[in-house]
C-alpha cells in the first residue's frame, strides 16, 4: 500500500478553496452593485437657479429636485453630472458645496452633502434635508432656501 502524498491533499484544497472563492467573490459582488449608483446632474435653470437633479433607476427614483433659488451658480464649466460609484476620501468639492459622507459598499449608498449652507443626505428609504426625511417623491421639487444666521453664528430654517 501507498502512503498518501500530501502536496496533492493541499493542492486539491488549495483548487476548491480558489474556485469556492471565485464563486463567492462574483455574487457578492453582483449583489453589492446590482441596484447602481446615485446619478446627480448638478445644473441651472433658466434662470439660473443651482439646481441637483437625483436619479437613482433601480429605486424608482427619477428626476427629483433640490433647487437654491438666490444662491449665486457656479461657473457653467463646473457643473455636470456625477455618478458615485467608487468611494473618494472625504470631504472632496462638488459643485455646489462639498460631499462629507460617502459609503457606496453596497449601491447606491449613502452620500452627504454640504450644499449652499444646508445638509442633503440621500438614503435609499428617504432623503433628509437639514435633518428632517422626506419621502422619495419623483418629478418632485425642492425648495431650499438660504438659512437665516442668528447671532452667534448658528443657523435657523
Amino acid at each position: 500500500m501507498k502512503p498518501d502524498n500530501p502536496i496533492k491533499h493541499f493542492v486539491l484544497a488549495f483548487l476548491l478553496a480558489l474556485g469556492f472563492y471565485a464563486l463567492f467573490y462574483k455574487a457578492i459582488e453582483h449583489r453589492r452593485t446590482r441596484k447602481g449608483p446615485w446619478e446627480i446632474t448638478f445644473t441651472t435653470t433658466g434662470t439660473n437657479v443651482p439646481t441637483l437633479i437625483i436619479n437613482q433607476h433601480k429605486l424608482a427614483i427619477t428626476n427629483v429636485e433640490i433647487a437654491f433659488p438666490e444662491q449665486l451658480a457656479p461657473s457653467t464649466n463646473a457643473l455636470g453630472d456625477m455618478k458615485f460609484t467608487v468611494p473618494q476620501p472625504v470631504p472632496f468639492p462638488v459643485p455646489f458645496g462639498r460631499c462629507v459622507f460617502m459609503d457606496t459598499t453596497f449601491l447606491p449608498g449613502s452620500i452627504t452633502f454640504q450644499l449652499y449652507g444646508h445638509t442633503v443626505e440621500l438614503l435609499p428609504r428617504v432623503m433628509v434635508i437639514d435633518h428632517q426625511e422626506r419621502p422619495w417623491l419623483s418629478e418632485s421639487v425642492n425648495t431650499l432656501h438660504p438659512l437665516e444666521t442668528r447671532p452667534g453664528g448658528s443657523a435657523r430654517q
